[in-house]
């Protein structure tokens, strides 16, 4: 009889103690959406100042390029005057304008005074002739 008292009884489901079931809290839709849009401009801001400093490297590229083009004139420029000075400070120059604008002309061997600067003779200057 035991086991036909065992099948009398209704089984019994077994219900767990827990907390009742809660539903899904909710987000806000307009939340979400607000958030999103947030990040875009955050995102589009930072690309808008990446953008902004590659124009200026470029510029500043462009103006390293400029001034190293106007160095090389420059450089070019000075090379052609220190030619001119060169040629302008020639002695065959120098000695032509003597002659022609104060009448200098260039001393003989026979005009030419030597004189001996040893210290033991400090007055010891003669004519060669």
């Amino acid at each position: 009889m035991a086991t036909w008292a065992a099948r009398a009884e209704p089984a019994r489901s077994p219900t767990p103690a827990a907390a009742p079931h809660r539903a899904p809290r909710a987000v806000p839709r307009e939340r979400r959406v607000t958030g999103g849009v947030l990040w875009i401009g955050i995102v589009a801001v930072l690309l808008a100042g990446v953008v902004a400093m590659n124009v200026a490297v470029l510029r500043l590229n462009m103006k390293l390029d400029h001034l190293g083009r106007q160095r090389a004139d420059l450089q070019a420029q000075n090379a052609a005057l220190s030619s001119q000075l060169s040629s302008a400070a020639a002695t065959p120059r120098i000695q032509g304008l003597a002659a022609k604008r104060l009448g200098l002309v260039q001393a003989t061997s026979d005009q030419t005074t030597y004189c001996s600067l040893r210290p033991s003779q400090t007055t010891s200057c003669t004519l060669r002739r």
